[in-house]
């Protein structure tokens, strides 16, 4: 069984994924395949590694999940769509 990761991990790898407007598991997957690319192994680092990545993400001034609620309005004529009968 898996380890449950530390709850300072959990909240840096939360609040990237708030941020770029995916998942949990989607964030701390992405912090951990560049952990591994970049050699770290302890924790501390890992929790510097997910930090530095939402600096990063918030110096490009993108807000990801305004995007994607942007993109999920409906438009036009789709506003009276029914997917059920």
């Amino acid at each position: 069984m898996v380890a449950i990761p530390d709850r300072q991990y959990n909240a840096a790898c939360g609040r990237l994924a708030s941020q770029l407007g995916i998942s949990q598991s989607a964030a701390r997957r992405k912090v951990d395949i560049k952990a591994s690319q970049d050699g770290i192994k302890d924790l501390a680092a890992r929790i510097a590694l997910a930090e530095s990545m939402l600096a990063e993400a918030l110096a490009a001034g993108v807000d990801n999940g305004s995007l994607f609620t942007d993109q999920l309005g409906a438009v036009g004529n789709d506003e009276n769509f029914m997917t059920e009968d």
